[in-house]
């Protein structure tokens, strides 16, 4: 039997993704890239955010960066064993290395990037050996509506520039 990308992913999967598509559509309305994440512990989110770049002025102000930061502020550690990251696209390799500093014990995302996937679809950091222990994720999940919501965002920057 062939698995289809639906059954890889529970109720809870769901449910904590269409959290992390809100962040995304919250950073549109503030003109950053709609990217949106939330990190969850036993089942409880314990950090959410969308992309803020242009609000913080930092490259690094990706959702997961930002997420990451708020995750290791709310449980008093850096390493985030036990923890799943939601994340409406791909990670770049910025963030899929900040993700294994983390000991994170899973990253689910959306729709693939291809043009910075860091998980497989440009590079895989997630999965090189010599990076150490290999940081596990499932993509895929909710992948038409984040791409669509991707797409919109960038055919109204184009009309508007």
């Amino acid at each position: 039997m062939t698995l289809s990308p639906n059954d890889l992913f529970t109720d809870e999967d769901r449910r904590f993704m269409a959290i992390a598509l809100d962040e995304a559509r919250t950073a549109a309305q503030q003109d950053e890239v709609p990217v949106g994440c939330v990190i969850v512990r036993g089942g409880e989110i314990i950090a959410s955010s969308g992309n803020r770049r242009r609000a913080c002025g930092d490259p690094a102000g990706h959702a997961e960066i930002l997420a990451l930061r708020s995750a290791g502020d709310s449980v008093g550690d850096w390493r985030l064993e036990g923890c799943t990251l939601y994340v409406t696209l791909e990670p770049c390799p910025m963030c899929v290395s900040a993700c294994r500093q983390a000991r994170l014990d899973l990253v689910v995302w959306g729709a693939p990037d291809p043009t910075m996937g860091a998980c497989g679809t440009v590079i895989d950091l997630a999965e090189d050996p010599r990076l150490g222990p290999k940081l596990a994720h499932r993509g895929g999940l909710a992948e038409d509506e984040c791409r669509h919501l991707l797409q919109s965002f960038f055919t109204k920057t184009r009309k508007s520039s």
